[in-house]
This record gives C-alpha cells, sequence and structure tokens, in this order.
C-alpha cells in the first residue's frame, strides 16, 4: 500500500511538474508572439475570425513569386515522346533498321535489354500549330490550338526506369521511399489559402486504351514532414469525400459538438506528450468538419455556365479527365495550392499506335479547357500548370510498341511564369537522348518552387541529422524557359 501511494505521488508530482514546464513555456510563447506579431497574420485572424489555416514556413518569400498554384497533370505509364511532342523525321528514315549501337551501348533499358533493337517510327504525323508554329503530334489537335500558351520541355531526363520508383522520383526527388512529395514540400512552405479544403488535393481518372497503371499513395504522402501535408484524395466520380455529409438525424450543431469534444480531448493530452501528430489529428478533425460544407458546394456544377460544360465537354463528377481538369479548376479558385492529376492510360508496350491516339483523346479536351478556362478567368498567368509522365519511351520497337526510357522525353508547361509558344532543350536525330539544353527532374522540381518564390536551397526540414530539401543535393532554375 505504501508503495501504490508512494506511485500515485511520483505520478501526481511528475503530473504537474510536467503541465507547469508546459504551463511557463505557454506563457514564454504567447509572450513572444505578442511581441513579434505583425502584418504576416493571416487575413482572417486579423479581422478577428477564427482560422487554423497553415500559412508556411517560408514567410516572406524569399523572392517574388509569378504563380500562386500549382495543377500537375500527372500522365501515368509514360506517354512515348516520340509520339507526341518530339518530332524524329529520321527516325522515321530508319524504320525497320538496327539501332545504332553508338546509341544504346552500356545504356540502361528496361525490357529490351540484351535484345535485338530496331528503329521504330513515330507513328502519328505531327503539324505546326499557333503563330508559334509548335511541332506537336496530330493526336492533340485541341491542345494544338493552345499551342501559343505552352512551352515544350523536349530534354527532360530521370533517373529510375520502372514505374513506380519513376513515379516516386519525379513526385519526391529520389527513389527512396518515405520522402515528402512536392506537393507536401509547397503546402508545408506555403500553406493554403483555403480554410475549408486541404491545401494538397489528388485526383485521378482510368482509361480503356493502355495498362492500367497503378498508383500507390505514397506518390502524395508527406513522408517526415506532419500529417497535415500529405495529399487527400478526392474521388472523381460521385461525391469527391465519403461520409462528407452528416448521417441521417445529425444536424450541423450536432456534429460541430461532437468534433469540439474530440478537439478538447486531444488538446487536453497534446502538452503532455508534445507529439506534433496530434496537432496534425485536431487540424484534420477541424479541416474535415469544414469540408462537411465545403465538398457539397465544391461539386455542385449547376453554378457553371453552359459554354463553360461544353468546353470541358462534361456534366462534371463522371470520373473523366475532363471533369477533373473541371474540378482542379474550382479547386484552385477557392485556394487550394497544389493540385494534381492523374490519368492511369499512358502505358503503351503494344499497339501505340492506337493506345496513343485513344489516350491522346481521352485528355486533349481537358487539356485544353483548362488552358482556356483558367486564361478567360485571368488566372492562367498566375496558375503553373505542368503536363507529364514518369519517363518516356524508347525509339526502338517492343513488337508494336515501345519500352521505358529515361535518356530523353518531353513535357509541357504553361501559365504562372512559363514563357510561352517556345520549345526548350532536344534530343537526338532518332530521339534517344537529350542532347541539348538538359533538364533533370531536379531542375524541373528547382524551377516549379522557384515559380512559386521559393528558393530551392531554402527550403529545408531537418531529419534524422541532417537537412532534406526536395531538390537534395542537385537542381538548378531552368531559367531559360522562365517569362
Amino acid at each position: 500500500m505504501a508503495m501504490a501511494r508512494w506511485d500515485d505521488a511520483f505520478l501526481a508530482r511528475r503530473a504537474f511538474l510536467t503541465r507547469s514546464a508546459a504551463g511557463v513555456g505557454s506563457l514564454a510563447l504567447a509572450a513572444l508572439f505578442k511581441e513579434t506579431a505583425s502584418g504576416d497574420e493571416p487575413k482572417d485572424r486579423a479581422a478577428g475570425k477564427k482560422t487554423d489555416r497553415w500559412t508556411g514556413v517560408v514567410s516572406p518569400l524569399h523572392h517574388a513569386p509569378k504563380a500562386k498554384r500549382v495543377i500537375y497533370l500527372g500522365m501515368a505509364g509514360g506517354p512515348s515522346h516520340l509520339e507526341t511532342f518530339d518530332h524524329k523525321p529520321k527516325l522515321a528514315e530508319m524504320h525497320g533498321q538496327p539501332m545504332p549501337e553508338s546509341y544504346t551501348q552500356g545504356k540502361p533499358i528496361a525490357q529490351l535489354q540484351n535484345q535485338k533493337l530496331t528503329c521504330f517510327a513515330p507513328q502519328h504525323p505531327f503539324q505546326k500549330f499557333g503563330e508559334s508554329g509548335q511541332e506537336i503530334s496530330s493526336i492533340f489537335p485541341l491542345l494544338g490550338s493552345v499551342a501559343d500558351e505552352i512551352c515544350i520541355i523536349r530534354s527532360l531526363q530521370t533517373e529510375a526506369i520502372n514505374h513506380d520508383p519513376a513515379h516516386t522520383y519525379m513526385n519526391t526527388g529520389t527513389t527512396i521511399s518515405g520522402r515528402p512529395s512536392m506537393g507536401a514540400w509547397i503546402n508545408y512552405g506555403l500553406g493554403s489559402e483555403c480554410d475549408e479544403l486541404p491545401g494538397f488535393v489528388v485526383l485521378t481518372s482510368l482509361g480503356k486504351f493502355g495498362q492500367a497503371q497503378p498508383i500507390s499513395a505514397r506518390q502524395w504522402h508527406c513522408g517526415f514532414l506532419p500529417g497535415r501535408f500529405q495529399g487527400v484524395e478526392l474521388r472523381s466520380k460521385g461525391d469527391p469525400v465519403l461520409y462528407a455529409r452528416n448521417p441521417q438525424g445529425v444536424s450541423d450543431a450536432q456534429q460541430r459538438d461532437v468534433v469540439d469534444a474530440v478537439q478538447a480531448l486531444n488538446g487536453l493530452a497534446n502538452p503532455l506528450v508534445d507529439d506534433p501528430e496530434i496537432a496534425t489529428r485536431i487540424a484534420a478533425y477541424e479541416t474535415a468538419f469544414k469540408m462537411q460544407a465545403a465538398i457539397p458546394e465544391l461539386i455542385d456544377f449547376a453554378d457553371e455556365p453552359e459554354h463553360v460544360l461544353e468546353l470541358y465537354g462534361t456534366k462534371g463528377s463522371d470520373g473523366s479527365f475532363a471533369a477533373n481538369c473541371l474540378l482542379a479548376r474550382r479547386l484552385a479558385e477557392r485556394g487550394v495550392r497544389y493540385i494534381q492529376l492523374y490519368h492511369r492510360d499512358w502505358d503503351h508496350h503494344g499497339s501505340i499506335k492506337e493506345h496513343s491516339a485513344g489516350t491522346a483523346g481521352e485528355v486533349d479536351r481537358g487539356c485544353m479547357a483548362l488552358i482556356t478556362d483558367l486564361k478567360q478567368r485571368d488566372m492562367l498567368k498566375d496558375t503553373l500548370i505542368v503536363w507529364g509522365g514518369e519517363f518516356g519511351r524508347t525509339p526502338m520497337a517492343q513488337g508494336n510498341g515501345r519500352d521505358h526510357h529515361i535518356k530523353g522525353f518531353s513535357i509541357w508547361m504553361a501559365g504562372g511564369g512559363i514563357q510561352s509558344g517556345i520549345s526548350h532543350g532536344e534530343t537526338d536525330e532518332l530521339g534517344y537522348e537529350a542532347v541539348v539544353d538538359l533538364v533533370h527532374v531536379n531542375d524541373l522540381h528547382a524551377t516549379i518552387l522557384h515559380l512559386l518564390g521559393i528558393d530551392h536551397k531554402r527550403l529545408t526540414f531537418r531529419f534524422q541529422g541532417r537537412d532534406f530539401r526536395l531538390t537534395d543535393v542537385a537542381g538548378d532554375v531552368v531559367t531559360k524557359v522562365l517569362a
């Protein structure tokens, strides 16, 4: 009994000291904030309105931004640059001939390693579009109509030759799983402009012409950053979030009571254990409650003019890439910082002529409509759009398809501080390797952060004894594509 009483006294004493220390620390912190409060506060809070919105660690910004938000159009599966944005007449001339060993000797090839390598002609004609004369495959006639708005980069290179690690590299700047995705870094660095929705949202769509490339939720994870910065996947068909509406018989006031009670319990535990994930959970509950009001309004397309629905070719919420593009514009309007779309239909190891045309048809209108719609709303100037896959495809045949390829491939960018109507970089005459103005994935990430007002070398997070960043120890801003 004496021992029990001693334990109780010890625990009570420890709790007292812990709470006292936390209380003193809280007072000191409050005093510090009072002394350093400035005009950098969130506008809502300065106006007396309570907000739990994260406003970012990069404050003030490292330099003047050109973009406020990013819409990343991820083409999962690896679109062939040779059927889309990189015109190679010489490859057409050499169709059926052996691929010169000078190109391929000692180079990594996925499934064609140690096999007979034969040149395979581009399967679609190219044409010049717009006043800029951008050369784009004929399978993108609608995107071609806005060619003067885009910048095509034809010299991208990556490090990972298989799908999942290549997605990981494209999203996190490394093939090592567990690192934060670019959207999480941007959410951490800049915060959101929206109280009711997450700062990083993911949408996926599935095509019917290529292999359905799987996408793991790891691709939008926060890694070692606090959990509040990871991407939130919204369903592209039907209700974007399950259980976003109150259960039958539960009013908003009753739901608010439940959330407040849970928040209060979490708030009691947080000072004692000092676990950052409790703060994350508190923020998540609050965001979830606000989303219950925001989501129904977000997906109510009744306020969209008929000409806008016709532009996208959808009424919304039908699971298509075009519907996701329309939803992305609505998310951007509401202040979501990073919106990532995946279209899982670009894995064309066979039948590339038919399948590339089919998949291009699934995304062509959505891409054109998004650019056109944002420009009409005067939002393109501060919205950065990026289109691209995790790697390209070989100039060599794999039956009537193409294998994975990392030495040179194409993406395009538009809006948000990017020069319009230009092409940057070149691959060799067979489209095998980037040879002029090379752009590495780390360079792409550095450029995206730069356009948002962030110096990629200064956005870091200390973990396991070292400072990490999205671009790791590499990356240079591609200044030639900047407006």
